[in-house]
């Protein structure tokens, strides 16, 4: 029997779509839940990179740093994946068909209903990626702060980890539906939240993970977002990259 893993999951997708990017908790908080995962920093300063027990942060121009225990979480999702299936991949020219070999695998697992966390290390001709620097704001949407923050960059021939996160279809809002794909090169020297990708091979592994647990902000101005009217097509405008 495959033990218990379970996704933790700092606020929700809707919150930080609506412009809640405040701390809810610390870097070293975050990591006594979790080894691997993705997410963002205080203020939407830089994608969150989650690997191996440590977390890093892509600045705006896609160089990495390691992010400070003390750095704030506004939106995060992570877990220990203790139990997983291999998974490997040869030549991929785009990133939808890595998520459709992605959604192949877990609908054989009888899992898209369910959670995954998957990690791919690879050889990559191209990882288009982007990331951004931080903007404070209240109620300023995050697609508006993408498109004043954000800066898109290509690597070539490198070779590195994509982290991969799957949330099912139903559980929209509280996580982008499907694949959410962020990179970290093997040197630590590079990544960003992943637009597009061609991949010469990857293996790697895939947990399904049937549990979660929500931290919500406990501040007071988290009551003040109406937190259903991110629309989806503003939710795939920010993952896809169309945010200005």
């Amino acid at each position: 029997m495959m033990s218990e893993m379970k996704m933790y999951q700092v606020s929700t997708l809707q919150a930080l779509m609506l412009g809640y990017s405040r701390a809810v908790i610390s870097v070293s908080e975050l990591l006594d839940h979790g080894n691997i995962g993705l997410g963002t920093f205080t203020d939407v300063d830089g994608e969150m990179i989650v690997l191996d027990g440590s977390c890093y942060r892509a600045m705006e121009n896609g160089d990495i740093a390691m992010a400070e225990p003390d750095r704030g979480v506004p939106f995060s999702a992570v877990c220990t994946m203790t139990d997983a299936n291999p998974v490997e991949f040869g030549f991929i020219n785009d990133i939808e068909k890595l998520k459709t070999e992605l959604n192949n695998t877990i609908d054989s697992l009888f899992g898209l209903n369910s959670m995954h966390m998957a990690r791919i290390d690879g050889e990559f001709e191209v990882v288009d990626a982007r990331s951004e620097s931080g903007y404070e704001s209240v109620h300023i949407d995050l697609k508006t702060i993408l498109g004043k923050t954000q800066k898109a960059f290509k690597f070539e021939k490198i070779k590195g980890t994509l982290v991969c996160v799957y949330f099912p279809d139903y559980m929209d809002g509280i996580n982008a539906s499907g694949w959410h794909l962020h990179f970290i090169s093997d040197d630590k020297k590079h990544g960003g939240h992943v637009f597009d990708i061609v991949m010469r091979s990857g293996k790697g592994l895939i947990s399904k993970i049937n549990s979660i647990e929500l931290k919500l902000p406990d501040e007071p101005i988290f009551d003040t977002y109406s937190l259903k009217h991110a629309s989806g097509d503003d939710v795939k405008a920010v993952e896809q990259g169309k945010g200005a």
